[in-house]
């Protein structure tokens, strides 16, 4: 493949070689990036600087702080009086009085132009290629490394607008893949590519389900039904007009900013700073030396705690796709993931005790995020809801649980978020084991309905946990010293592990073992069943 050279449509398929009485390929699914073609294709030249961008801005810095009177005297060539005695010596003028700025500005052209010649190295040896089956990444020039993600295994991709990135029209893709530290990243693309190449990742491994599915169902078609389906496309997207399913779709939950900063000031955070605060109070009437080294620094690290929790939760949306769901957030950084059906684990609606009086909830989901454990950004991505009314909640879990029946709707809201109620339907700690929940007792309740294994439990911290049947790996019983004591039983749905709360203990353990039984059979027959895992097609 050429420097430069890139096909201005997805290429056509070769003609058929096939010998007669073969069975034909699934037609590729249609794809609209010229990157969709199966070649090799380089990213964008601006690549190298921005993944080095750093380190020249750490160079820039050094050469500003050493050269600062230099750049004043050239800038502003009114201020050339420098304070005499106690100041450092200037570098450039030791180079003039050594003769030697010749030599320092050939060393200086020699770095740039290597620096330049290894970011040409770098583009050149930094490519991609998207496939029928994976999409693959090689990089370096030293020490090469190839990565691939199998579009049979992806979770999610993620689109990523840096800063700097945004204000050169770039965004990076991250391939979400099954596993830790399995994701694939595409870094740098134009927007409209990455925007194209996320729609057609999902597409492909969409359509490789289906090829799958109509193989393994022994499907057989001739060229000329695949030519004929061709022509209806075609006239079918005559009919229709241009497809505009990549296009931003509309939220559906809005949060106003002050909604957003007053959840952020009625957290947890806010009482561990108060709490500080009075205990600086009560050390300062004995003494003060310890608060110069402490008091900045601390409400330092809080003012860019709560600016930076603020600033991701601007520019937030959420919308169904074709694709899935998709969630935008970040002011400075803007993220863009899209959530595939089928790829969510488990779901938990939870209120602070601050947040009650408003009426306010969060909504947070367990899903492969490809990332290792240590990576701090899971948090960000399991928050598919910072804060929402009751609405924006009942809008959420419409998207990403869309299978529930009315009954079940009003198990997971009525009595599971906002209850319990008279005639409570969930099973709860019994009365001689209320001593283990003193405050929550009557709130600590589970129940299984025909899709999901629902856990309700706090006083202080209400939460209701939902975990689709279908994506249970397993379900456990345990039972220690002090609930065999109690005559209890802790309930665990084994799922991807995330923020949200998987188990429930203090619970009977006749209940437990009959809940249990339940949730095994229901389990198997939800997998069954399930088509959540396939889509667009």
């Amino acid at each position: 493949m050429g420097a430069d050279a890139r096909p201005s449509a997805a290429a056509a398929p070769a003609a058929d070689a096939r010998p007669p009485g073969a069975v034909p390929a699934v037609p590729r699914v249609s794809v609209r990036s010229p990157y969709s073609d199966g070649e090799w294709h380089r990213l964008h030249p601006l690549t190298p600087l921005l993944r080095g961008g750093l380190s020249l801005l750490v160079i820039i810095g050094v050469l500003v702080a050493n050269l600062r009177e230099r750049l004043i005297e050239w800038f502003f060539p009114v201020v050339t009086e420098l304070p005499p005695g106690g100041m450092p010596p200037d570098p450039v003028d030791f180079l003039f009085s050594h003769n030697l700025i010749l030599i320092a500005g050939g060393v200086a052209l020699a770095v740039v132009l290597v620096l330049l010649v290894l970011f040409r190295l770098s583009w050149r040896f930094h490519t991609l290629r998207i496939g029928d089956d994976d999409v693959e990444v090689r990089s370096g020039v030293l020490f090469r490394t190839h990565r691939r993600a199998p579009l049979d295994r992806v979770q999610g991709v993620n689109l990523t607008r840096p800063m700097l990135a945004r204000l050169l029209g770039l965004a990076k893709l991250e391939v979400v893949g099954a596993g830790l530290d399995a994701n694939v990243k595409l870094e740098y693309l134009s927007g409209k590519d990455a925007e194209a190449i996320r729609g057609d990742i999902l597409r492909l491994a969409s359509g490789r389900r289906l090829a799958e599915a109509r193989e393994a169902g022994g499907e057989r078609s001739s060229l000329v039904r695949q030519a004929a389906a061709t022509v209806g496309s075609g006239l079918q997207g005559i009919v229709d007009g241009e497809d505009f399913s990549d296009a931003e779709p509309q939220s559906i939950v809005r949060i106003p900013l002050g909604r957003l900063v007053a959840s952020r000031v009625l957290s947890g955070s806010t009482l561990v700073l108060i709490a500080l605060v009075v205990g600086i109070i009560v050390a300062a009437s004995v003494s003060t030396l310890w608060l110069l080294f402490t008091v900045v620094p601390m409400f330092l690290a809080f003012g860019a705690y709560y600016v930076r929790s603020i600033a991701r939760g601007l520019r937030y949306s959420i919308a169904p796709t074709p694709d899935g769901v998709r969630v935008t957030f970040g002011l400075f950084t803007t993220v863009s993931e899209i959530v595939p059906p089928g790829r969510v684990h488990a779901i938990e609606v939870r209120q602070p005790l601050m947040w009650r009086p408003f009426g306010w909830w969060s909504v947070s989901v367990n899903r492969l995020s490809g990332r290792a454990s240590t990576d701090t950004s899971n948090d960000q991505l399991a928050a598919v809801l910072p804060i929402g009314t009751r609405a924006d909640v009942e809008r959420v879990l419409g998207i990403f649980a869309p299978g529930l029946s009315d009954d079940e709707w009003t198990l997971v809201f009525r009595d599971g978020i906002l209850g319990p109620v008279e005639n409570d339907p969930y099973v709860t700690t019994p009365r001689r084991a209320r001593w283990l929940r003193p405050f929550s007792w009557r709130r600590n309740g589970l129940l299984v309905t025909a899709d999901a294994l629902l856990m309700r439990r706090g006083w202080i911290w209400r939460s209701l946990s939902v975990l689709p049947l279908a994506r249970l790996q397993s379900v456990g019983l345990q039972q220690g010293p002090i609930a065999r004591a109690a005559g209890t039983a802790t309930v665990t749905g084994h799922v991807i592990a995330g923020n949200v709360q998987t188990s429930i203990g203090a619970i009977d353990r006749a209940d437990a073992l009959e809940m249990f039984a339940r949730a095994a059979r229901g389990g198997v027959a939800a997998a069954a069943t399930d088509r959540s895992h396939r889509w667009a097609g």
